[in-house]
């Protein structure tokens, strides 16, 4: 606290020397300085009898809390050791049952395994004939879609070829033949 008040006043005492600098004023204000650090104190005083109770109160709580929280934290670690220990004799307790079960265990798979092995066996004949199904249909469907493609490439080189070896006359000579045509299917 002294050593707070000390250095208020010192830096109090340079920002007025600072201030009267820059005022332009020759002498140092030292009522001024005085009645400030009289009312600082006064401040200072105030505050430190109203926040004693409220500040020691707070600190004394948090203490507590902190010392409940060490003991729950120290009743929970001790609860966690018996839950380990407990845990190890159980362990312990169940290899001689695993091992009982593995016997156990190893008869039971040979039935397992041939019922298995005729269970897959009936499941690889019906994949293999799902499978030929589904090839045949492919083949059919990629067929169709050969002999699509094939009759839209041919008319794609009739197109071109028409295109090529056709003349602006035959074009209109066509015209006139299917304007005939025309008028004889509507007569």
């Amino acid at each position: 606290m002294r050593t707070f008040l000390a250095l208020f006043l010192v830096l109090t005492a340079a920002a007025a020397t600072a201030a009267e600098k820059a005022a332009g004023h020759a002498g140092v204000p030292w009522y001024e300085i005085l009645k400030q650090t009289v009312t600082v104190l006064i401040l200072v005083g105030v505050l430190v009898h109203f926040l004693r109770k409220p500040l020691a109160s707070f600190l004394k709580e948090r203490t507590e809390l902190l010392r409940k929280s060490i003991e729950e934290a120290s009743r929970a670690r001790d609860a966690a050791v018996e839950k380990l220990a407990s845990v190890e004799a159980r362990m312990n307790r169940l290899s001689g049952e695993i091992e009982e079960l593995v016997r156990k265990m190893d008869g039971e798979a040979g039935e397992e395994s041939r019922r298995l092995r005729e269970t897959a066996l009936a499941e690889i004949r019906r994949v293999q004939e799902q499978v030929q199904f589904a090839a045949d249909q492919e083949v059919r469907k990629a067929r169709q879609e050969l002999r699509k493609e094939a009759s839209v490439l041919s008319a794609k080189a009739a197109e071109e070829i028409l295109a090529r070896t056709v003349t602006p006359e035959d074009q209109d000579r066509m015209v006139r033949e299917n304007i005939e045509k025309l008028r004889e299917i509507a007569q």
